[in-house]
């Protein structure tokens, strides 16, 4: 079964370069493959795995193509793909350091390489979740704890009901899942106060002063780390400042960007984010590591601990040191350390600093080719690997480009507003992108643009 299974994996690794990047079946057809009542018999592992592979592989987008441009998806450092398997084939429950101390180790261990690599306190305690959007749960519930602790409200103990009420101020361009964080945590998406932004969706520092300066009590702070479309960065000194005197916590929303703080090239975007309370980041977006693996990475481990901490009689617990899932919401989940562990050991410093600092060269060279075509206006300033793309001045005419390259197979992209504007996103975030990748992607939404033309 092991040895089909690799087959598949390695014919599937083979076509990256050459096959369509988004898939070819529609989801009606997929339906069409798999839905079957159950089966009453049982089938041989390998004639599974073989069913599967062959039913699936027209529905697979190639994430780890070179020319998938569409979300901040990066590709797999290959020692982190074998690492991966390996997790999944030795099965570990990486909930507790007794029971699986590999497994807590090596990501006590690469939790540490992470906080040097980005400049973070060195006390900081580190929790592997699934992606961007439990690590910003994460963080945040650190945050909602912390803040109501300090005026006397447990929180754990007594809930929302009854609490002090907690203002959450956040810029308009902030990412979906600040939002969707705030609803999980019972604090509400609709009642955050949010502050305007500039035309790169950077936070407006005086006015966010001015909001926080219009109440009081416990507050917590967003900024961003790579604004999603355009890879902006808020002003962390004086947004953290500000905050500071008006007793907020803060928390970073950094999935890509925060990684920018490990590149002498990218570093000066980040300065002053390492005084934040806590911070949300991605290792399967700019560190190429298997999915899913997202990072909360606290300031304040008492409050990281307090607020996922649970006390069982049939868990093994060590109360000195925190166990994997004293800092994270999950008691079951799968040993992700392993896969970041070999991506650093593999890359090392100086390959984590050469695969960003790549990722954003080749972003600017796009942009550059792109704003040399007739009727392509780059509307972001490309400060980091994100560019976005309008064309003809048209909402319709970009959205059906959009459209076109995606359907072409040859590469993909995404839509996205901006500012009011219909755009194409183009995350540059996949190892495997060369430059002759991003020169066959010019030449295919020249091509697409031209057709949209004559229709």
């Amino acid at each position: 079964m092991l040895e089909r299974t690799l087959l598949h994996a390695e014919g599937w690794l083979a076509t990256l370069a050459t096959r369509p990047v988004a898939a070819v079946a529609t989801p009606a057809e997929m339906l069409a493959r798999f839905d079957e009542p159950l089966p009453e018999q049982s089938m041989a592992a390998t004639e599974v795995v073989d069913l599967l592979a062959r039913n699936a592989e027209p529905g697979l987008t190639a994430f780890g193509s070179g020319r998938f441009f569409g979300f901040v998806i990066g590709g797999t450092v290959p020692a982190a793909l074998g690492a991966d398997l390996l997790a999944t084939t030795w099965d570990q429950n990486a909930g507790l350091r007794a029971v699986t101390p590999a497994a807590a180790v090596v990501e006590e261990v690469s939790g540490g390489w992470i906080k040097e690599l980005l400049g973070l306190p060195d006390q900081a305690t580190v929790g592997f979740v699934t992606g961007g959007n439990m690590a910003s749960y994460s963080g945040l519930a650190a945050g909602r704890h912390h803040v109501l602790a300090a005026i006397g409200w447990d929180v754990e103990q007594h809930g929302l009901q009854g609490a002090p009420p907690i203002r959450v101020i956040a810029g308009v361009d902030r990412h979906a899942t600040i939002d969707t964080s705030l609803r999980y945590l019972g604090l509400g998406s609709g009642n955050t106060k949010l502050v305007k932004t500039d035309e790169q969706g950077r936070i407006d520092v005086a006015e966010l002063e001015r909001v926080l300066g219009e109440g009081s009590g416990p507050t917590i702070v967003c900024l961003a780390a790579g604004n999603v479309n355009t890879g902006a960065f808020d002003d962390f000194p004086r947004a953290i400042d500000v905050a500071r005197r008006h007793g907020a916590w803060v928390h970073v929303d950094g999935a890509f960007g925060l990684w920018a703080a490990a590149s002498p090239t990218t570093r000066e975007h980040t300065v002053g984010v390492d005084q934040a309370d806590s911070w949300a980041t991605d290792a399967h977006k700019w560190l190429n590591v298997p999915y899913d693996c997202g990072l909360v990475i606290v300031a304040h481990p008492a409050s990281h601990r307090a607020t996922f901490q649970v006390a069982a009689s049939y868990l093994v617990q060590d109360t000195a040191t925190p166990d994997p899932m004293d800092l994270v919401p999950e008691f079951s989940r799968r040993a992700r350390g392993f896969a970041v562990w070999a991506a650093l050991k593999s890359l090392g410093r100086a390959g984590v600093i050469e695969l960003g600092d790549r990722l954003c060269a080749r972003a600017q060279a796009m942009a550059a080719a792109l704003d040399a075509v007739g009727g392509c206006e780059i509307i972001n300033e490309v400060v980091l690997n994100q560019v976005l793309v309008r064309f003809d001045d048209s909402d319709d005419v970009t959205q059906q480009v959009v459209a076109h390259v995606v359907a072409s197979g040859d590469a993909y992209v995404g839509p996205s507003t901006f500012k009011g504007r219909s755009c194409m996103r183009i995350s540059v975030c996949n190892g495997r992108t060369s430059a002759a990748d991003v020169e066959t992607t010019v030449a295919v939404i020249s091509r697409s643009l031209d057709a949209v033309r004559l229709t």
